[in-house]
């Protein structure tokens, strides 16, 4: 449903992004016990205590599909949907291969960003959308890619057909359609396109589809939604079921869903969408013309939460799209660095008399729904900071200005929200705060010694600011409740501040308690952005954060030159905008108000349920192999299987292999068999044929042991391998049945430091992954092999030194040749050989960020290149067994191209150039060696 926050991970020799809670392969341990309800559209899977929560969206889902087919599609198929509710990111998702679903039901604080309605509630009208748009795009093409090649073979034809803004853009109209809130009636959800519009800026199509790595732009959630509503509005209900259905189908069959826009809308796609993106523009038009436009070209430099220190100074989360997010002191133009900040899933803190407060995230060492969110106590003068809480689930905190206390909000895995106080010495609870009223609280903040003010959420979603008693739990409520987000509170003496949703804007507010009134803050002309976010005060400047098209932006003035307009409470209920959208307010409206209430039974869920659960067909040419993999996972993801048949062109074998892991305990355990037909190869300058059956199990251990900065992961096993050979035709006889066994045993290590966007790799990090196989039975044979990378910073921003070694080892026996991965100097035909040794030099640099495409076939994000020095060593022994030895050397350059494909799928290819200094004695002649780098794995999902 929502993009989570990336982190960028190194493996050896390539760079992956993941997401820190995609799907994980057995997330949960074995202690866990589910249940399910049961109903003919969903299967919902829960832990204990969820009943309530289950009951209530398998309601919601079931009513959804019963009244929004006719937007959408008629086409229903049972969706098999897992809460995750030990996690602290709020996050969900809906896949084909397998076909299921999993809600992460942690609540987010942020309420501008996605709103402030029961999670659980919330998650269920976006991502059904999901459910009934993979359910009615399995038509023509799309179903004849199902039947070939399973679920995998739909998801790959409706992403060539239809754009990935559409499935989120009309996922987000949804969910604003289906209830009184969503994200199109929220002006955080619009800030994106605002600031671009304000500063004036006319990105190209391509360029607002594919991203940069230079400018901010908005993601497909912002852009998908604005086009989707346009249609919606302009064109009907049925406008968009009519354009996919089409769309998916391959009805045209170059650019589909842009001919099948043309089809229903009469107009090219190209006209479609700048209509859409001015009917917004436009609709914002006065705001632009009040504001003027901010001109001229800056870097992308975000500034957040500010906070005044006792010198007037400022204390700030700085981020730019070359640096990780670092906590910054400025006094007047000058700037101190704190510190780096601790990876966490939001840049929110707390200061108080030279201590910072704030959550950073860490994963479970085994388990990956397992999760925490700590809070640490960072001192400003020194830059030492003490970890308060371990395995804890706080977020938001405050410190009180003695520094003496901290309080926090905590979220159990069952939702029910909490404050807790702290002390901040040692992070033992001090008080928990009563919640009579079940309410969800937000951004709380110290008030006086005995109450806390807060942004809360009732059952409904609605939201006020609320003062709580520290001591009984006691609620004065400041603000009437209403549908309209609130958040980022900040107090000063007698006066609360804090930003609400209200019409078209996210304004600022403030509430003097001593006199019971309510202002408006204006600050005229003097806006830079939009939105007034995180405010401030002291005795005489208010200071606020607000959206610009080059990230969040601080504002300061002087409290006398704002306008402070008085008003009634009751202003804030006027209800949320729809920014120009009158279809939400017509078919389907406020479904999610009319859901019943069934009480459906709930039954266990046994965890061996479909174990084999075979989705997908899934294609591989690596020439000269080629493969047909038939792929198997279960719901709970504990158990992942492959069937395969490979050919190999060359020597013409066949191969059917069979492989299965299941994670389900704490370490992983792994078993396959490989059945080889027809190998061939020489004995004696005679050509031998034998089948080959090869059978094998394994255990590993994979650990995340990340910590604060750092990213650190840890995995060691071993695999047991039985070899047997049947050997035919004149030779059965002579060499009959050969078999052996051995172990491979293994070791990686990986730990890396936080990166930023610009950044290549991290500018520190290490891997190192070691493997030793021997021989255990009738022959002999042993390898050990090692491979390690060292990161360092380069000369300039973004420039980085990677420094790699390599050793092999085996015996001399030679009767078992392991295969092995020993990376020989670049531009030579390598050979495993008794004795390796390697080590390189790179220095990797950004060339250019065109932010350039063609024909929204492929868009240049970046070009950049490598220069290198490898260096191999080898010795071995000759048939007279005199030793042997030489030495490769090369060096060169690599030039690679980070792009994306048909606006949507990301790849980098490059050219490399080696010059050798030595003689290729295993194979070419010539110095000079070209080559084409190619991903791997590019057919695969």
């Amino acid at each position: 449903m929502y993009p989570g926050k990336k982190i960028q991970l190194l493996v050896p020799c390539l760079t992956f992004f993941i997401c820190v809670h995609a799907q994980q392969f057995a997330g949960n341990p074995p202690s866990v016990k589910w249940n399910q309800v049961n109903t003919p559209t969903s299967r919902i899977i829960f832990g204990e205590g969820l009943d309530s929560t289950a009951k209530r969206v398998s309601n919601i889902l079931s009513f959804l599909e019963m009244n929004t087919a006719n937007t959408i599609g008629k086409s229903k198929k049972k969706i098999n949907l897992v809460f995750q509710n030990h996690t602290t990111v709020s996050n969900a998702y809906v896949a084909l291969g397998p076909y299921r679903s999993e809600f992460f039901l942690t609540h987010l604080q942020n309420s501008f960003e996605l709103g402030s309605l029961p999670w659980p509630d919330q998650l269920a009208i976006h991502e059904f959308r999901h459910v009934q748009q993979y359910n009615n795009f399995n038509v023509g093409i799309s179903k004849i890619f199902h039947v070939l090649f399973g679920q995998e073979g739909q998801a790959l034809a409706n992403d060539a057909a239809i754009p990935n803004w559409f499935f989120e853009g009309d996922a987000v109209f949804n969910e604003t359609n289906v209830s009184n809130q969503g994200r199109g009636r929220l002006p955080f959800f619009f800030n994106p396109y605002r600031a671009l519009w304000l500063a004036g800026k006319e990105y190209s199509w391509m360029k607002l589809r594919n991203g940069s790595y230079r400018d901010f732009t908005p993601d497909h959630y912002a852009l998908g939604y604005l086009l989707v509503a346009f249609g919606r509005e302009k064109y009907g209900d049925e406008f968009w079921k009519n354009v996919t259905h089409d769309a998916a189908s391959f009805k045209g069959m170059f650019y589909p869903f842009q001919h099948a826009i043309k089809k229903f809308s009469g107009k090219s796609f190209v006209q479609f969408r700048n209509d859409a993106l001015n009917y917004f523009k436009n609709y914002f038009i006065p705001e632009i013309e009040k504001t003027g436009f901010l001109l001229g070209h800056h870097p992308y430099i975000s500034e957040e939460y500010p906070a005044f220190a006792e010198d007037n100074s400022l204390v700030l989360v700085k981020i730019n799209y070359s640096h990780p997010p670092v906590f910054i002191l400025r006094q007047g133009h000058s700037e101190r660095k704190i510190r780096v900040k601790d990876v966490s899933l939001d840049n929110h803190f707390s200061y108080k008399n030279g201590k910072i407060v704030y959550a950073s995230f860490q994963q479970d060492i085994r388990w990956g729904y397992r999760d925490y969110s700590n809070l640490n106590i960072l001192n400003t003068q020194t830059g030492k900071q003490q970890m308060l809480t371990h395995r804890s689930k706080y977020f938001s905190p405050d410190i009180n200005e003695a520094g003496t206390k901290v309080v926090a909000v905590h979220v159990s895995p069952l939702g029910e929200s909490g404050l807790h106080v702290l002390d901040a010495k040692n992070g033992h609870i001090i008080n928990t705060v009563p919640n009579e009223h079940h309410l969800f609280y937000t951004y709380p903040k110290f008030y006086k010694a005995d109450k806390i003010i807060s942004a809360v959420r009732d059952t409904a979603g609605q939201m006020a600011v609320a003062m709580i008693s520290i001591i009984d739990g006691s609620v004065e409520y400041i603000t009437p409740f209403s549908i309209n987000v609130i958040g980022f509170l900040s107090e000063w003496h007698d006066t609360i501040y804090f930003s609400a949703a209200h019409k078209n804007d996210d304004l600022l507010f403030a509430y003097l308690v001593a006199s019971k009134e309510l202002f408006s803050i204006e600050a005229g002309s003097h806006v830079q952005g939009t939105g007034f976010y995180e405010a401030c005060a002291n005795n005489n400047y208010l200071v606020w954060t607000t959206f610009t098209a080059n990230g969040y932006h601080l504002q300061q003035m002087m409290k006398s030159e704002l306008n402070w307009k008085k008003i009634l409470p009751e202003e804030l209920l006027e209800k949320a905008s729809d920014f120009g959208i009158s279809a939400i307010h017509k078919t389907n409206a406020n479904l999610l108000n009319q859901v019943p209430n069934h009480n459906y039974k709930v039954t266990k869920y046994p965890k061996a349920t479909r174990l084999v659960n075979f989705h997908s067909i899934e294609p591989t040419a690596d020439d000269p192999e080629y493969t047909l993999t038939l792929v198997s996972e279960n719901i709970l993801n504990t158990l992942q299987s492959q069937f395969s048949f490979t050919y190999n062109r060359i020597e013409e074998f066949k191969k059917i292999g069979f492989n299965s892991v299941y994670g389900a305990l704490f370490p992983v355990l792994s078993a396959g068999l490989d059945y080889t037909i027809d190998r061939r190869g020489l004995y004696h300058g005679r050509r031998v044929f034998w089948n080959e059956m090869e059978p094998r199990v394994g255990i590993s251990l994979p650990l995340n042991i990340s910590k604060g900065r750092s990213l650190s992961f840890l995995t060691a096993g071993s695999n047991f391998i039985y070899n047997q050979s049947n050997f035919k035709g004149p030779y059965k006889d002579t060499l009959g049945n050969v078999s052996y066994s051995y172990t491979s045993n293994f070791f990686s290590f990986i730990h890396q430091v936080q990166s930023a966007r610009q950044n290549i790799f991290p500018r520190f990090a290490q891997t190192i992954s070691l493997v030793y196989k021997r021989a255990l039975t009738n022959y002999e044979g042993s390898q050990f092999t090692a491979n390690g990378n060292l990161y360092f910073p380069g000369l300039l921003k973004n420039h980085h030194l990677v420094i790699n070694g390599a050793y092999l080892f085996r015996d001399t026996s030679g009767q078992i040749n392991f295969s092995n991965d020993f990376p020989f100097s670049r531009g030579y035909t390598g050979e495993s050989l008794h004795q390796m040794i390697k080590w390189g030099v790179n220095y990797h640099l950004p060339l250019f960020l065109p932010d350039a495409g063609f024909a929204n076939l492929v868009y240049l994000l970046r070009v950049r290149g490598n220069v290198f020095y490898d260096f191999t060593h080898v010795s071995d022994f000759f048939s007279n067994a005199s030793k042997f030895s030489a030495k490769f050397r090369s060096t060169g350059a690599e030039l690679f191209f980070d792009t994306k494909w048909w606006n949507e799928a990301p790849l980098t290819f490059g050219l490399r150039y080696s010059y050798l200094l030595d003689d290729d004695i295993f194979g070419g002649i010539g110095r000079n060696r070209w080559e084409l780098i190619l991903p791997v794995n590019l057919l695969k999902q």
